[in-house]
This record gives C-alpha cells, structure tokens and sequence, in this order.
C-alpha cells in the first residue's frame, strides 16, 4: 500500500471501466477521478507547477494565478496548499458550487467572473483578469494551461504509456477536449511510438476548438469559445460533437449502474457509443478517458429541476438502457496546423 507524504504523490493509473455491458460495443473506460484532486487535471497542474519551479519561475514569495473552469483550479489549489503557495482562481458562473467550495477550503482565493459582454465570451473575461492581476503585482505567476506545453507533456509521458502498457493492440483512442492538453499529450505519443491508434477528439456542441461559432455549454470541463493555442490538428483523426443533454443522459445512465461520473465522463462516453455504433466493428479495442467523478455535479448534471430548467424532461429519460444514437456528428479533422487565439497571447 502506497505511503505519501504529499497529495499529488498518489493517483491511480491502472482502473479501467469494461462499458461493453451497458453500450454492446467493447470500450474502456480509464478512470482518472481516483485522485484527492478528483480529476486527470492533476497530472497538468504537477507538471506545470514542477517545471515553473525548476525554472526558477516559481519563487517561495510567489502567488500562482489561473483561469479555470473548475478542475484544474483545484488541483492546483490542491498543490499550492501543499507547498505552501497562494493561489488566485479565476473562475465563471458556471463553474459548480461544490468546485468553488473546495478551493475555497484548500485555502484558495476564487474570484468569479460574470460579464460575458465582450467578444470573447465568459473565457476573455477570465482571463482579462488573470492578466490584469500579473500587471498589478510582479510576484504573480500565471502557468496558462492554454498555452503551456507542460500541460500536454504530462500526458505524453505519463497518460498515453499507461494506455499503451495495458492495451498494447489499442485500435482507437477517445478524448474528451478543452484546453486539449490531455489530446495532445496522448495523440503525439501514439505518433512518435509509431502505433497505428486512431485518435478521436470528444467536444461539446457549442465548443468552437474545431471551428464554427461557440454557443450555449452549461457543463463545465470540455469544450472552448476558441480554438485551443495547443491544438494541432494534424494530429487527431476525427472530431465528434456531443449535445450537453445526451451528456446528462448518459451520466444518469452510468449513475444507474453505479458509476458516478462528471459531466466530461458522459460527454466522452456519449460520443464513443456513438462512433462505435456508426462504425459498427465489434473487434476493434478501444479506449474512453473518463477526465473526473461525479460528485461536483450533484446540484447540475444529477439535479432533475436544474436538467429541467436547461434542456427540458426529455433530458431526463428512463435509465434502463445507455444505447448509441444518431445525434453525435463525427467530421474529419482538417490536419492543418492552427493558429493561436489572440486572446491568450
């Protein structure tokens, strides 16, 4: 049994969820909740607070600062708190109460942003005041995980060889975007290991990171307003976009097999059965990243009045039955490199 004297030392690697049960398609599903971060943004956060330390961007005085939607703002409250730094969360009213809370009781400051007037929607307002904040006071440090390579990295050495290890014949990889760190990481692995794993970006509907204008997302985690400064389509094969009720629906679903799952987990799952069902190939063996738990989603995603109010009771089906479906609509990616989004810069 592992003995830590630090959080961010323990996160399990090696649980996987068989779906084929529940979606009649062979899927796994690699859980990385179990976590005291509660999330796969652990791995981002330890990376890029590591190596700002080893590069002497990180001094004891110094106060970490970052925009976040919910999950990486507690890992990193998670690990300031440990190493004794402050920390500023630059959050949005849709970030969860539950989330806010945590950070909070880590010890850190949460500051949340509610004008979405500008062009860059709720995301420019973030992080307008994460770099106001840098101008106030030299000693203010922002990682910017939409800009750090850090945060891919973290997957590339650690996420895609834990995958490749357990399943060393993978045929398709499923991951759920948003900064796309955690794609990038594994797709560039695959690639550079010269493994034939197809790689298939899980977004949201209303997410503009594959283009298109962004529109309403409710569920925090997946999705952008704008292209992610780390996306480089010439690595991923396909893209698949997955409505945020069918994502409610499919995390109620795996709620009532006892899996409780976030808002992303039942975005990437949505997305997989779908594609799966599309291609109708039982042979291939595939994998889903389930990005977090559930329990941050207990007053959104699992409060029937909140489904209610946002997408209507046909959100709320009978849980008998997580079967694929027609609404997920898979495109080619474009495999021409983007160019980074004037906001972050």
């Amino acid at each position: 049994m592992p003995v830590i004297s630090v959080p961010e030392a323990f996160n399990e690697e090696d649980l996987y969820v068989d779906l084929a049960p529940m979606i009649g398609h062979r899927l796994f599903l690699k859980c990385e909740g179990f976590n005291f971060a509660g999330s796969i943004k652990l791995k981002a956060a330890t990376e890029m607070v590591e190596s700002a330390e080893r590069n002497g961007i990180l001094t004891p005085d110094s106060v970490l600062v970052e925009s976040s939607s919910g999950n990486l703002g507690v890992a990193l409250s998670m690990i300031a708190a440990g190493k004794g730094y402050r920390f500023i969360c630059v959050t949005d009213s849709h970030c969860n109460l539950t989330t806010r809370q945590m950070m909070e009781a880590l010890g850190s400051q949460v500051h949340v942003v509610s004008d979405e007037g500008g062009a860059g929607g709720l995301l420019g307002a973030r992080l307008a005041h994460v770099r106001s904040l840098c101008a106030a006071d030299d000693r203010h440090v922002w990682l910017s995980q939409y800009t750090n390579a850090d945060n891919w990295k973290a997957h590339y050495f650690r996420t895609a060889p834990a995958i490749a290890h357990r399943f060393p014949r993978l045929d398709v990889l499923f991951v759920g975007v948003g900064t796309t760190g955690t794609l990038m990481g594994c797709a560039r692995w695959f690639r550079d290991a010269h493994r034939p794993v197809r790689v298939v970006a899980v977004d949201s509907v209303g997410s503009a990171i594959f283009g298109g204008p962004p529109g309403r997302r409710m569920i925090p985690g997946l999705g952008m307003s704008m292209r992610p400064p780390l996306l480089d389509e010439t690595y991923v094969d396909e893209a698949v976009r997955v409505e945020e009720a069918d994502s409610v629906r499919t995390c109620r679903a795996l709620a009532r097999r006892g899996f409780l799952f976030g808002g992303s987990t039942g975005t990437v799952v949505r997305g997989a059965a779908d594609w799966l069902a599309r291609r109708g190939e039982p042979d291939l063996t595939t994998v889903a990243i389930a990005p977090d738990l559930g329990e941050r989603y207990l007053d959104t995603v699992y409060q029937t009045n909140w489904v209610q109010a946002l997408y209507g009771d046909e959100a709320l089906v009978p849980q008998e039955a997580l079967v694929p479906h027609e609404p997920s609509v898979g495109t080619p990616c474009t495999r021409e490199p983007d160019t980074a989004d004037r906001l972050v810069r």
